[in-house]
């Protein structure tokens, strides 16, 4: 069988041989120029874009690297107790400590409250052990005169008879959990877990209060986010399709709160719901209610401040989206039969879901992580978990539960992203 090799006609373009190198027809000088030359493009191209790689990392990378290293990472009390850390390492957790554990925690006490350090194993030892706090204080107190030379021949001996509690295995339990270098004590407790003597993970026996904060944040996240869809939408929906000049004019009132401070807008929410505030006196001047609505620092608060700061979240994306689309997809299906409504469901909903998308994790991710809103506006019953996060790190000084509530945050969040973008992502949604 013969094979016909079909000429390229005049002026077109040959390509190379497949599997041959690009730059088959030049010479080795001229090869080395060329790869020179693609190394200085690629070089250039970095330096352009390595201000904003520093600032990814510095900025997002390594405070998330640091959180999650944080969250299991905890060498502060065996760097203040390191030989009474040591010595626990090899008891077995039942029994009653030995003398020799007792006096070598007894000199170090005595140590810690020469350096004004006890506080800090006294505070943490409390939080696995409540009590511990009076006891490490007192007794470190009691010790700090001793003669190190006694304290470790007989500083068990006064220990115990400073307070019986010395010989009790839970609290030397405890000061081995919070020895631990690397732990996942954290994490047990944000998911309100704990060991028992035997090394089993069962419910925390007391108070369980992180999951159910969780669950309220996840709640208060989702009512805002479909308040905000609610609002949005029709109102994102008149913009696009009014004159150009008086949706630039609605725009500006749009944006107005990006204008204004957040602590400014937060207090005006405080003036408007208090007992006394304008709700409540046109409501009652109205002749509405008889007595005024409990509604600042309730969950409610919170919802309705978030909900007014976070619309224009939801309006921009939904806006951008619907001006771009064409009208004459929507004309066509009417032209054809389809109703208006029967139009707009099987069009431009479909046509405006990258919007609705971009602006529903939006306003979903940043509800989730608000603290000075319900902070403010929301008491004790409209809390989120960010401001419990906020608590651990600014009055409890507990940086490794913060970590570790701040991880699992983040760590529900991208679940959830994957879990909307498999079912109902804008790239399955298909035209009807």
């Amino acid at each position: 069988m013969a094979i016909v090799y079909e000429q390229p006609e005049a002026g077109s373009i040959v390509p190379a041989p497949r599997g041959g190198p690009a730059d088959a027809g030049l010479s080795p000088a001229e090869r080395r120029q060329e790869r020179k030359s693609l190394r200085q493009r690629k070089l250039i191209a970095f330096a352009l874009v390595s201000p904003l790689l520093a600032f990814i990392f510095f900025s997002f990378v390594a405070p998330i690297a640091t959180m999650l290293y944080r969250s299991v990472y905890n060498p502060d009390i065996a760097l203040l107790i390191p030989r009474t850390t040591a010595s626990l390492q090899s008891w077995d957790r039942h029994s009653e400590p030995s003398t020799e554990m007792l006096n070598i925690l007894a000199l170090e006490l005595a140590e810690l409250a020469r350096t004004r350090k006890a506080g800090v194993l006294a505070a943490a030892v409390n939080r696995s052990w409540p009590g511990a706090s009076s006891l490490v204080n007192a007794s470190a107190r009691r010790l700090r005169s001793e003669d190190a030379g006694v304290l470790a021949q007989s500083g068990g001996a006064q220990l115990l008879a400073l307070d019986a509690r010395w010989r009790q295995p839970d609290l030397w339990r405890a000061i081995r959990q919070v020895g631990l270098v690397y732990t996942d004590t954290y994490y047990l407790t944000a998911l309100d877990l704990e060991r028992t003597p035997d090394d089993r993970i069962q419910a925390r026996s007391s108070a369980r209060i992180y999951l159910q904060l969780y669950g309220k944040t996840l709640g208060l996240a989702l009512t805002i986010t479909l308040l905000c869809i609610m609002l949005g939408y029709p109102l994102a929906y008149y913009l696009a399709h009014a004159p150009r000049k008086l949706a630039s004019i609605l725009m500006i009132f749009v944006l107005l709160p990006f204008w204004t401070s957040l602590l400014v807008r937060t207090t005006a929410w405080i003036a408007l719901l208090q007992t006394n505030g304008v709700i409540n006196s046109v409501l009652q001047w109205l002749g509405i209610i008889a007595e005024p609505l409990e509604i600042l620092y309730t969950s409610d608060a919170t919802v309705i401040a978030m909900t007014h700061i976070l619309l224009p979240f939801m309006v921009l994306p939904l806006y951008s989206v619907m001006r771009g689309l064409d009208p004459s997809y929507v004309r066509a299906a009417l032209s054809l039969g389809s109703r208006p409504l029967g139009a707009f469901m099987r069009i431009f909903l479909p046509l405006s879901l990258p919007g609705l998308s971009a602006g529903t994790l939006l306003v979903f991710i940043i509800s989730v992580g608000y603290y000075i809103t319900p902070a403010l506006v929301g008491g004790t019953d409209g809390q989120m978990i960010s401001n419990l996060i906020a608590f651990h790190m600014q009055q409890s000084s507990n940086w490794g539960l913060a970590a570790a509530l701040g991880t699992l945050l983040l760590i529900l969040i991208l679940a959830l992203y994957w879990i909307y973008d498999r079912l109902i992502g804008a790239s399955n949604i298909k035209l009807g």
